[in-house]
């Protein structure tokens, strides 16, 4: 080999390892978050409907037809006006027929306690026409009772806030024809599984979100708690106040944060910077340093740092397990996140 050709090749080595060495000893990459001072709050997190204080669900007691409709969504109405009469030809000439047995059976009762009078029949004759007459008055106040069950009435005074059944569709027991109820005040009903119940309280403060609002916080207040869970879905009912002016809307479901303690000018950092109880801190020289710290408030997003770490150091997130202390690293920002 001559030695212009071993100058080269001793060359090309020289740069492919200076271009190794770099490759192998670059500074890694990697997310860091400025430890903010602010509100650590921690919350139970609960999905919600909004409805009206108070409002009922109107349905059939008996099957039929629908032959007439009020067609009065979103109007008032007292309670006991009509919203829906059912088909009732057939139990109205029932009920007539049963009128004519009984006025038959009557008068049948009437000639038969004469004849007992004067001793021309028996006892048990007039005891049979007794029971008869009885036995055809009970059927027909059964008839008029179902006959009164073919209109459907609002059930109370207030809004109707959805007509479902139509003219000509059939109504089926237990199926919502209508809902009628007071839009103000107007409440959510939210379920909370049962491990995070024993922090709720009547009185506790919440945030709302909602799809149709997504840039507003919405304010909501505790105001009741059932008293007992649901063993299937292993949640509690809790309701929540509104306030009067809120811009929810009845049937809208929201996302719903109760707030349980907070702790004002805290030391805060993403949730997910956390790895087995040390944060990654970014040194002055661009190296990192697992530091230990105790965790107050832990929210969904942001975490409260009680001892271990100050406002304005820089930290690793989210955490990268395989990052061994005393890394070199290159710090680009990470994602900001926000509790709700």
């Amino acid at each position: 080999m001559s030695l212009r050709t071993l100058l080269i090749v001793v060359a090309l080595l020289a740069i492919a390892g200076g271009g190794w060495t770099y490759w192998t000893l670059r500074p890694q990459p990697v997310a860091v978050a400025e430890a903010t001072r602010g509100t650590a709050a921690e919350i139970v997190y609960a999905t919600g409907v909004v409805e009206p204080e108070r409002w009922a669900k109107v349905t059939p007691v008996v099957r039929g037809r629908i032959v007439e409709s009020c067609n009065c969504e979103g109007e008032q109405v007292k309670e006991g006006d009509v919203l829906f009469r059912l088909d009732a030809t057939e139990t109205r000439a029932h009920a007539d027929e049963l009128m004519a047995q009984v006025q038959l059976a009557e008068r049948e009762l009437q000639r038969t306690a004469d004849l007992y009078e004067r001793g021309i029949t028996t006892r048990e004759q007039y005891d049979r026409d007794v029971a008869e007459v009885s036995r055809l008055r009970a059927a027909l106040a059964a008839a008029r009772s179902q006959l009164e069950d073919m209109t459907i009435r609002a059930p109370l005074a207030g809004e109707v806030l959805r007509i479902e059944g139509e003219v000509g569709e059939v109504a089926e027991l237990g199926e919502g024809l209508a809902w009628v109820g007071r839009p103000q005040p107007l409440l959510v009903i939210a379920e909370v599984n049962e491990e995070d119940i024993p922090r709720v309280r009547v009185g506790q403060r919440a945030l709302l979100k909602a799809d149709a609002f997504p840039n507003r916080n919405l304010k909501a207040q505790v105001s009741s708690i059932t008293p007992m869970g649901n063993p299937e879905l292993k949640t509690y009912r809790v309701r929540l106040a509104l306030p009067r002016e809120t811009p929810l809307l009845i049937g809208m479901t929201v996302d719903v944060n109760i707030v349980i303690r907070t702790a004002e000018n805290a030391v805060l950092v993403p949730a997910q910077a956390l790895i087995a109880g040390a944060v990654q801190v970014l040194g002055p020289d661009q190296r990192i340093e697992l530091r230990p710290v105790e965790v107050g408030i832990g929210g969904a997003q942001q975490v409260e740092i009680v001892t271990g770490l100050d406002a304005g150091e820089q930290v690793v997130s989210p955490a990268l397990e395989d990052l061994e202390p005393g890394t070199r690293v290159k710090p680009v920002p990470a994602e900001p996140v926000t509790e709700p």
